[in-house]
């Protein structure tokens, strides 16, 4: 089965949540326990000695973690805590304590309002986010698990922050006597992305089909790539042309040839696994990206590569190579490519790899990752 949908973010976003939730209980039973020691303490301190002021810690604590129907109950248990150590001391209706109960008043209101205001958005955001996965979804259609005489595997990651859509994306399409396989990069930001990733992928399977050489193949996507760009940014007065440009990796792999044919138009090298040892596969006269065709002109000779019987091939997006660890260092593939477990085939290559980006950026990703793993069975 395709990895993407074991591997959405919902999944992780899950457990984050179940954190978040226990995470609440504790700051909401810390803060009641400090509530109901103030008047307790009262009883012990003397009379010239007031901790009542403390109570608005709570509060604020609960509204800001807890969200605003704790944050409220909080600020009514310290009130009536308040109102407890002033009785205690019959200093209740004294100026002092009433000013207190005023102020602690007016502040809890304020830090309940402004709490509501900040779950309201988180709540339209997360519905936001909702949308866009599923979009993104119906665009990025899950990849076969078989095609010809491979074996394929897929992961997609968002961002850690979750609030952008991914331009990220990948295809698979089968010719007479072929796979053929895309991988790319929309560049650019907001929802414009999910209409871009669109136009690449239906250009590519609609080409694909069609059975023209790869070169054909690669120069109609970058026609039509240009053609459905130039309709976004007409529609958008403040995108820049030159900005918008869609990195993209095409291959060939023949049924009955070891070998593999890539395009690459301004993407990242593929990475080759051959018993035991991790290469990439450098084009040496890559093409432009796609969109940017008209600027350099291209014919889009294929390089290629031996891909034997066992060989695997990863393809993937620079939210792989440009994860950062603490230090700031780039995740470093062709490094670790070859220590990975991969003997499970292409599924086991891919969990390996999310696993160990995962490890190495030690938190949410900052960029969108896609990573395509096959393997020659024959």
């Amino acid at each position: 089965m395709d990895a993407w949908w074991r591997d959405r973010p919902r999944d992780a976003g899950s457990g984050e949540a179940t954190a978040a939730c226990s995470r609440d209980g504790v700051i909401t039973v810390m803060a009641a326990l400090l509530i109901v020691a103030v008047p307790v303490a009262d009883l012990f301190l003397p009379m010239n000695i007031h901790i009542a002021h403390v109570l608005v810690v709570p509060v604020a604590l609960v509204a800001a973690f807890a969200g605003p129907l704790r944050g409220a109950l909080t600020a009514l248990l310290a009130v009536l805590a308040l109102i407890a150590a002033g009785a205690e001391r019959s200093a209740l209706t004294t100026e002092n304590v009433l000013v207190q109960l005023a102020s602690l008043v007016m502040v809890s209101v304020l830090l309940v309002v402004f709490a509501l205001s900040t779950e309201r958005g988180r709540h339209e955001l997360a519905g936001e986010r909702r949308i866009a996965e599923a979009a993104h979804r119906v665009v990025m259609r899950p990849l076969p698990g078989r095609s010809g005489p491979l074996t394929i595997a897929s992961a997609y990651r968002s961002a850690g922050d979750g609030a952008r859509v991914g331009g990220d994306l990948y295809a698979v399409a089968r010719t007479t006597n072929a796979t053929r396989l895309l991988i790319g990069d929309v560049r650019g930001k907001g929802l414009n992305l999910l209409g871009e990733t669109e136009t690449v992928l239906g250009a590519f399977r609609a080409a694909a089909h069609r059975q023209e050489p790869l070169p054909e193949l690669v120069a109609s996507l970058e026609g039509s790539v240009r053609w459905g760009l130039a309709e976004f940014v007409d529609a958008s007065a403040e995108a820049d042309v030159g900005e918008r440009f869609v990195t993209a990796a095409v291959v060939e792999i023949p049924d009955d040839e070891p070998c593999v044919h890539v395009v690459s138009c301004g993407h990242l090298p593929p990475l080759l696994l051959h018993e035991g040892r991790a290469t990439l596969l450098a084009v040496a006269d890559p093409a432009p990206p796609l969109g940017l065709g008209a600027l350099v002109e291209s014919t889009y000779d294929p390089s290629t590569f031996p891909f034997v019987r066992g060989d695997q091939l990863l393809l993937y997006t620079d939210g792989l190579t440009e994860a950062r660890d603490a230090q700031g260092g780039f995740y470093p593939l062709l490094e670790r490519a070859a220590g990975l477990n991969c003997s499970g085939g292409p599924a086991t290559l891919v969990q390996a790899v999310t696993r160990d980006l995962l490890g190495h950026a030690h938190g949410p990703l900052g960029d969108d990752m896609a990573v395509v793993a096959l393997r020659r069975e024959h």
